[in-house]
């Protein structure tokens, strides 16, 4: 009943534990080199300050209870006798803590002393972790202390009443919450071929620890993040490292605290290294986001099923109640998730898009042995980066931008902005620049059709949006039979999202699509990007600035005001990162939610957040059908394509009834209700 209570409490919408989050809290107390009970009491006061921020796991660097660089003290009776006193008081101490606590100490056992992580939680050692791989060069010397885990005589000890499991391959398994299974090694572990984090992940470990007394010099907190961010990756985990900071022994080495946290490659949190006065470090871990990975990725299942005989299920399992109430995330989330927050990385994605774009096109033109290309101009976003990838590929082909036909036209709603910058852009590009108004046949088809508009009524339905849109394309698909080429699309990931074209004979079509892989807020960085490194003069750099300034808008309505798209289907910026969560990783809805809650907060409300989530739902499920039916076009966020050969396969005829009901039934639908 206790288990069940404490489930039903944690899925407040407001917890991060009830989305599959969970908070590590990891340390590099001020040491005091060969004194185990002031370190204890130093690792209490983190611990207490980790259980007010309601983590569930505290990290202490290796040794922590003794100091690394004492050398031969290690194997003082006196010293060894204190450390078993210090680990007796942090078990009493944690009946009343919320965190795992984790710290280093030299063990004695079988005969042999070993560099261990001892795990306490509740009154009780739930496990001890020995170090497997002893380095034995440079400036460290453990084989003259230490054993291997490997030379353990059993797998169990005693140790200060309890009889725990021991060794290198334990993994703990934290029931009451999903998806919780962490592992811990010790520094040089890490650096080997074969970390035994990597066999822990194999047996279900998807937060992986290490506890480190790693030196600093030059140069080697970086190889440190590296060797962290590779086996995140690797191992489709987390993976947080402490190292030894401040009061370890300087006689010949120096200490920097290093501690940072890496989730399946990305940076999620990171401490001050060199810090007069340590601080706790929290990092907020998605497992659930590690687990549907998993789930995803065949080669993970390919490799557990590699090395089945030789992964070890040492499962040791932990029953802890999640913490109860309102617990924001205190992770840092990108609110534009196809385009990376850090500058430098920013630059790098641009460069990559691009020329994505460019080199599919350039392909596909030097494949059909096609000279000419058509392309509709609107002035807009969209066809504005279609026309610069263009240009850039017809220039590494050979072939003149004058064999690139752009062609704008006009219908009942375009403004004089937006043809005047279609016209500045191609006119800049030095591309065969034509005008075609749609109006006559626009009219003429309305007529046909007994159209109310025809007759002068400010009827401006779907049909009368999509005469105008149909007529363009079609003309396109023509202009490219008479001049032998092909047309290129425009349309975007975000647009094909939502459904926001017209198909068929509409946006929706073309002979070869360059933006169908980049999602509009990505677009908009590809334009400012392009205009501000890519040299193509004053003139064009300024047209491509004033049409980031415009308004998104498919202009098919006449009236006052411009139309606008995003009063429609919602905020470009919110929907693409409702549509990364979604089909990236098969979040459900009330997760979505949350992160952008987490993320927005500010810049909406709650009311909003929810509402276009919804308006997303409905209009991503109902519009399958136009992604079941696309043209070809490159792959370019790692967030996914939407092409049914690809990334995203779905039929054609599911509701979204299972996911609006599932934001319904665990979501408030206002803050008020929590």
């Amino acid at each position: 009943m206790a288990h069940a209570k404490s489930q039903t409490v944690a899925k407040r919408f407001d917890n991060l534990y009830a989305h599959g989050f969970v908070r590590v809290a990891a340390c590099a107390p001020v040491v005091a080199a060969a004194d185990p009970a002031t370190n204890a009491e130093r690792i209490l006061a983190f611990a207490r300050e980790a259980h007010a921020e309601h983590a569930a796991i505290l990290l202490t660097p290796e040794l922590s209870l003794t100091g690394y660089a004492i050398d031969d003290l290690l194997q003082q009776d006196a010293l060894l006798d204190a450390v078993e006193q210090a680990i007796a008081k942090l078990k009493d101490e944690s009946k009343t803590l919320l965190p795992i606590l984790i710290v280093g100490a030299p063990i004695r056992l079988w005969g042999a002393l070993y560099n261990c992580a001892v795990v306490i939680h509740r009154g009780e050692i739930v496990g001890v972790a020995a170090k497997t791989y002893l380095p034995n060069y440079r400036e460290f010397y453990e084989k003259r202390h230490f054993a291997s885990a490997a030379d353990a005589l059993d797998n169990v000890i005693s140790l200060c009443g309890d009889y725990p499991p021991f060794g290198a391959d334990l993994v703990f398994n934290v029931e009451t919450i999903k998806d919780f299974a962490f592992h811990v090694e010790i520094c040089e572990d890490m650096w080997a071929p074969t970390p035994p984090s990597t066999m822990a992940a194999l047996a279900g470990a998807n937060i992986l620890l290490n506890m480190s007394a790693s030196n600093i010099t030059i140069g080697k907190a970086q190889d440190r993040a590296i060797l962290c961010d590779a086996q995140s990756r690797r191992c489709t985990a987390a993976y947080v490292f402490a190292a030894s900071g401040r009061g370890e022994s300087t006689t010949d080495l120096a200490w920097d605290g290093q501690i940072v946290a890496y989730e399946m490659g990305e940076n999620i949190a990171e401490g001050e290294r060199f810090a007069r006065e340590p601080k706790l470090v929290l990092a907020d871990i998605d497992v659930g986001r590690i687990a549907q990975e998993r789930r995803r990725l065949s080669n993970f299942r390919d490799a557990v099923r590699a090395r089945k005989d030789a992964v070890k299920h040492a499962w040791v399992r932990i029953e802890t109640p999640p913490p109860r109430g309102a617990l924001p995330l205190r992770r840092k989330l990108d609110r534009f998730p196809f385009v990376p927050d850090d500058l430098s990385k920013r630059d790098r994605d641009c460069f990559e898009a691009y020329n994505i774009q460019v080199a599919g096109l350039t392909q596909r033109i030097e494949a059909t042995n096609t000279k000419r290309v058509v392309i509709g101009v609107s002035g807009g976003l969209d066809s504005t980066q279609a026309l610069v990838a263009a240009a850039r590929a017809f220039d590494l082909i050979g072939l003149p931008r004058a064999n690139i036909i752009g062609v704008t036209m006009p219908g009942f709603a375009t403004s004089e902005a937006s043809k005047a910058n279609a016209w500045a852009l191609m006119n800049a590009l030095a591309v065969d620049a034509r005008e075609v108004s749609i109006e006559p046949l626009a009219q003429r088809m309305l007529e046909d059709l007994g159209h109310p508009a025809a007759r002068g009524e400010p009827v401006y339905d779907v049909a009368y949006e999509n005469v105008q849109a149909g007529l363009r394309t079609d003309y396109l698909f023509r202009l490219a039979n008479k001049e032998g080429g092909f047309v290129i699309g425009t349309g975007d990931l975000s647009e094909l999202a939502l459904g926001w074209c017209t198909y068929g004979v509409g946006d929706h079509m073309s002979h070869y699509n360059v933006n169908c892989g980049a999602p509009k807020t990505l677009i908009q960085h590809l334009i400012r990007w392009v205009a501000d490194t890519q040299g193509l003069g004053a003139e064009t750099s300024d047209t491509l600035r004033r049409i980031l300034a415009s308004e998104i808008s498919p202009e098919l309505i006449p009236g006052a005001t411009p139309q606008s798209t995003q009063a429609v289907v919602g905020p470009y910026e919110l929907q693409d990162f409702n549509l990364y969560w979604l089909t990236r990783y098969g979040f459900a809805p009330s997760k979505i939610l949350f992160l952008a809650w987490s993320a927005w907060r500010g810049a909406y409300t709650y009311a909003e957040l929810r509402a276009w989530l919804e308006m997303f739902l409905k209009r991503f499920f109902a519009n399958q059908y136009k992604r079941s039916a696309v043209p070809n076009g490159p792959k370019i966020v790692s967030g996914g394509a939407l092409s049914p050969r690809g990334d995203w396969r779905a039929p054609s005829d599911v509701a979204a009834t299972t996911w609006l009901n599932e934001l319904a039934h665990n979501t408030p639908t206002s803050l008020d209700d929590l």
